[in-house]
């Protein structure tokens, strides 16, 4: 998607975050996120927001401070740091110098992406936590898998060990057509999308929603299909991929 593109996503996706903050209880666990309860999840987002925000605004890095308790309702500090990001980002030229931890040019258009798929998957851990059920819009999951696989994944070393990927494995999203391949790498290397060379090893396919969590460990591989060898493309599927 074109960054501006991304602005009427993120509005829903935040004031649907808003809602069960403020409808939810906020003690409730969140099975996804250790032990946080959704209020630990809400305080997070929220400071990803404002320190999104400062970015977006200034162009460059600013100190993170993700836990920083609002002192206040919870549900309405929530909804201020939102619309101020909202803003920030429908105020800026994407193409403008701004700083980002991604690879690529460092322009403020990668936060566009990057608050709409942060807000996406913390919008299902708060469903989940509350008992709610969620659908993505395909377009937005399918996105997310490629933020993933394009933007996270490269710079996977920053956190965790590498994932395997010892055989050509392709991922097919069943609602929206699209494809990423995997060639396969050495151990110890990072996998990367690539274009797509024969047949691969391995194939999993879903919903582009259902691929998108399970990158992320909130699904679990019985979410997906798995055809080919199938051992390879589960160690690779199961692997953490995001910080």
């Amino acid at each position: 998607m074109q960054p501006a593109e991304y602005l009427p996503h993120l509005r829903h996706l935040v004031g649907e975050f808003e809602r069960v903050v403020r409808t939810g209880d906020a003690d409730a666990p969140v099975p996804s996120c250790g032990d946080w309860r959704l209020r630990d999840l809400a305080i997070h987002l929220g400071n990803v927001h404002l320190w999104a925000t400062k970015i977006i605004i200034t162009g460059e890095p600013q100190p993170q401070e993700f836990d920083s308790d609002p002192g206040s309702e919870l549900a309405d500090w929530y909804g201020n740091a939102a619309r101020g990001l909202l803003e920030a980002l429908g105020d800026a030229d994407p193409a403008a110098p701004g700083w980002h931890f991604g690879q690529g040019e460092k322009v403020k258009a990668f936060w566009f992406r990057r608050q709409t798929q942060e807000v996406a998957v913390h919008l299902f851990d708060a469903a989940a936590a509350v008992g709610e059920h969620l659908d993505l819009p395909p377009v937005v999951a399918a996105d997310g898998i490629d933020e993933v696989l394009t933007t996270m994944l490269p710079r996977v070393t920053r956190w965790h060990a590498p994932p395997p990927l010892t055989t050509a494995l392709s991922l097919r999203a069943t609602d929206t057509g699209d494809e990423w391949f995997l060639a396969a790498v050495e151990a110890g290397e990072v996998p990367a999308v690539a274009e797509a060379g024969g047949e691969p090893g391995s194939t999993a396919q879903g919903t582009a929603q259902d691929l998108l969590l399970l990158l992320w460990q909130r699904y679990s591989i019985d979410s997906v299909e798995l055809s080919g060898d199938t051992a390879a493309a589960t160690a690779f599927l199961t692997s953490r991929m995001t910080p």
